[in-house]
């Protein structure tokens, strides 16, 4: 059976009382650059929230708990909250890896160790001589001297987990920086070779194994029924499972993953099942795993472009760049939105894209 529609009176409560971000972006005036497409920012949410109703997220079991008994206890908890799948299917751990979903949908991490090559990358020259004693420049200049780590693993002809440990090495020999958020860089003294963020290939191995494959859901609430908040903290539950609610998806699976056919415990990685942190994300993910079009995401992507942010900024937020967040200042844009239901998610993503 369908979800209840919400009515037009729960609409505008809604609003009303958890509307946060929009107050705030209305107090700021911020509304009047959204004008042509909208008499007032209120209005322009109202209608979206309304005709849409409900918010939608990308939901996947993690491979290590892909087994059948977990996905019946994940479909039994939706359906218990009122949560439901829109869409779901399978991918193989080689599909990940030939068509580099995980490396997307990781990719402020991702793309220094597998997607981009040295020469691609915004080094600080700087601060990389200050640390290494070597200037940039030269060491691209020499051959297989810099790789990332997909790369620096196949030169080497070893597995992630073996160039993971040549990384740690390093790292407990002070050979290693960080140069930002998610972007580090290392000398592998033994091997005579600089790499980057090598970290994540044993992130990745988990996915892209022969035996690999998770189970994903594209699932629909609306927010007058289940906040985004409650969805992530109840319903999913927190990063770490043992913290989780007993009643939560991930405090479930933690409590009982022997009898759910897991082969090992859970842990704040191995933590069963992943889900959007916010409506964007929700279309950020649809757009990478599933090849969703902006202009085709009903719940979300469509809302953006009407709301008057451009394609080309949205399609460059969806892999999680740093933005201009406060004046002289930076942040995660993905960390920005976490938790906020639709209308709230919106109004910030507007509020945000005029600091740009």
């Amino acid at each position: 059976m369908a979800p209840e529609m919400p009515s037009q009176d729960d609409v505008k409560a809604y609003l009303e009382k958890n509307n946060n971000v929009m107050k705030e972006l209305l107090e700021e005036g911020a509304n009047a650059a959204i004008a042509a497409k909208a008499e007032d920012l209120p209005g322009f949410l109202s209608k979206h929230f309304a005709g849409a109703a409900k918010q939608s997220a990308f939901v996947f079991i993690k491979p290590h708990a892909k087994t059948d008994a977990v996905e019946a206890l994940v479909k039994k908890k939706f359906e218990e909250v009122g949560i439901e799948i829109t869409a779901q299917g399978e991918y193989t751990g080689t599909e990940i890896d030939e068509k580099k979903y995980i490396d997307n949908h990781y990719y402020a991490i991702a793309s220094k160790a597998t997607l981009l090559k040295p020469t691609e990358l915004n080094v600080p020259k700087d601060k990389f001589k200050e640390k290494f004693g070597e200037e940039w420049d030269d060491v691209l200049k020499e051959d297989k001297k810099v790789l990332n780590a997909k790369d620096a693993a196949e030169h080497l002809g070893i597995s992630g987990e073996d160039l993971d440990a040549l990384w740690m090495t390093a790292k407990k020999a002070d050979k290693l920086v960080k140069f930002g958020g998610g972007f580090y860089c290392a000398y592998i003294e033994e091997k005579k070779l600089y790499t980057f963020n090598a970290f994540f290939m044993v992130m990745r191995g988990k996915f892209t194994a022969k035996e690999a494959a998770i189970k994903y859901f594209v699932v629909e609430f609306a927010p007058n029924k289940l906040s985004w908040s409650d969805f992530r903290d109840k319903v999913l539950g927190p990063t770490d499972p043992s913290a989780a609610p007993a009643d939560s998806i991930r405090g479930m699976v933690n409590a009982d993953w022997e009898k759910l056919g897991l082969k090992a415990a859970c842990s704040t990685g191995d933590n069963a099942v992943h889900a959007s942190a916010s409506p964007f994300e929700g279309f950020a993910e649809t757009h990478n795993w599933l090849g969703m079009k902006i202009a085709d995401d009903k719940h979300f992507g469509a809302k953006l472009l009407e709301a008057g942010l451009s394609e080309k900024m949205i399609t460059e937020w969806a892999v999680d760049p740093q933005v201009t967040i406060a004046p002289d200042k930076k942040g995660s844009i993905f960390d920005q939105l976490e938790c906020l239901d639709a209308p709230d998610c919106l109004a910030k993503c507007v509020k945000i894209a005029l600091m740009q």
